[in-house]
């Protein structure tokens, strides 16, 4: 009788473990889904440079709480000063400027859209310092993501002589970045704890962030709207450090290569919320080059030549 009830419980407990998992992939999606509206609503009130630096100060003190709490150290060992400034510098401080800024220019679903190249460029940056190979399935389906990416912005009626133009350009900049950040990481940065690696250069960058702000935008405190600043709270606290955990406890319990589909998916709930949002319904045009756009990056994440490769 015991046999039975551990053979039902069994199913049941792998049950639940799938639905929690399932729950929090969600949860991860929707989070980075709506930072790009948390972003709009920020730079709304609040110039880019110090909205950057005030995200990262809300977060900053709950993520040294973690460190505290893990017993994990908060400081680069002394071999990896140059990476540190490079983490602080390429990944913290000028491509979160870079997005804020290309906010105030282009809608939050367009910005998540062109944000969801940073994996094509993880590839290619891979190709280039790891020596990873590139297959032709990859090659047609970067291809086709950046075609759709030309239609997406030119159905936007976004032009080479307009202000909208240097946001786009400055989003692109900070995926590049980002992209960069993650490969060179992968060679310099495997023995640095996850927790010491966004603590103090997230820390360092929210400070410097914010001092530039001060002297070059000059904000108007008394300026910011209670939803600029509801915005950066939500920002710092759930899209940076929730966000960020449940992330890093899925990668744990999935494939790294499932799990990176978060990037395809979040630009989805991105483009729907920001449409809701802005009050503007979503363009037969814009979904259609969008699924196009998304589906030709999910082609670069599982190479056709590798599955054969494995069937066979």
């Amino acid at each position: 009788m015991s046999a039975v009830i551990e053979n039902t419980s069994k199913p049941r407990k792998q049950w639940l473990a799938a639905l929690v998992t399932s729950l929090l992939f969600l949860t991860v999606c929707l989070s980075w889904g709506t930072t790009w509206l948390g972003i709009k609503i920020a730079v709304e009130t609040v110039p880019p440079l110090t909205a950057a630096g005030l995200r990262f100060l809300i977060a900053f003190p709950l993520f040294l709480s973690f460190a505290v709490i893990r017993g994990d150290s908060i400081f680069f060992p002394r071999s990896h000063l140059g990476f540190f400034v490079f983490v602080t510098l390429c990944y913290f401080s000028l491509p979160y400027y870079l997005l804020n800024y290309g906010e105030t220019h282009v809608s939050s679903g367009l910005t998540a859209l062109l944000f969801s190249c940073m994996p094509v460029f993880i590839l290619i940056f891979s190709s280039l310092f790891l020596r990873e190979r590139i297959y032709l399935s990859q090659v047609v389906g970067i291809a086709i993501g950046f075609g759709s990416l030309f239609m997406i912005l030119r159905s936007q009626g976004l032009s080479l002589a307009h202000d909208e133009f240097s946001g786009v350009l400055a989003i692109l900049c900070a995926a590049v970045m980002h992209a960069l950040c993650y490969v060179v990481t992968k060679l310099k940065g495997a023995d640095i704890s996850v927790i010491t690696y966004n603590t103090l250069p997230m820390g360092v960058a929210g400070l410097m962030l914010f001092l530039v702000s001060l002297g070059v935008e000059q904000p108007d405190f008394a300026a910011i709207s209670s939803r600029s600043w509801l915005a950066l709270t939500y920002l710092g606290l759930c899209a940076s450090v929730g966000g960020f955990i449940v992330y890093f406890f899925l990668l744990k319990r999935m494939s790294p290569v499932i799990l990176s589909f978060v990037f395809i998916i979040f630009p989805v709930f991105a483009v729907i919320i920001g449409s809701w949002y802005e009050g503007q319904p979503i363009s037969r045009d814009l979904a259609l080059y969008s699924a196009v756009l998304l589906g030709g990056f999910a082609i670069t994440k599982m190479p056709m030549e590798r599955f054969l490769a494995k069937k066979g």
